[in-house]
């Protein structure tokens, strides 16, 4: 099993939320589910970035960094070559 961070995005405001996981695809119906308090609110949810990572330690603190950005780096990143979302499936 993979160690992924994901970034998803409101349909309602635009807002990105980021986050780690093992399943993003998963994680993403448990957001659009209301299973997450912090991003009940916003719902429904896109999942728009998904990286893959070495370890969960490294997923960890990468989730930490993807934090930090802007929205336009998480745009510019979103279209990045970093991106596997298409190769999930």
């Amino acid at each position: 099993m993979g160690f992924y961070v994901y970034i998803i995005q409101s349909e309602i405001d635009k807002s990105y939320y980021k986050g780690y996981s093992e399943q993003p695809k998963i994680r993403l119906l448990q957001h659009n589910n209301g299973e997450s308090r912090y991003t009940a609110k916003k719902r429904p949810w896109q999942l728009v970035y998904v990286e893959e990572c070495n370890s969960k330690r490294e997923a960890l603190i990468r989730e930490k960094v993807l934090k930090k950005y802007s929205h336009h780096q998480i745009e510019t990143l979103v279209k990045s070559s970093k991106n596997i979302l298409e190769e999930l499936g």
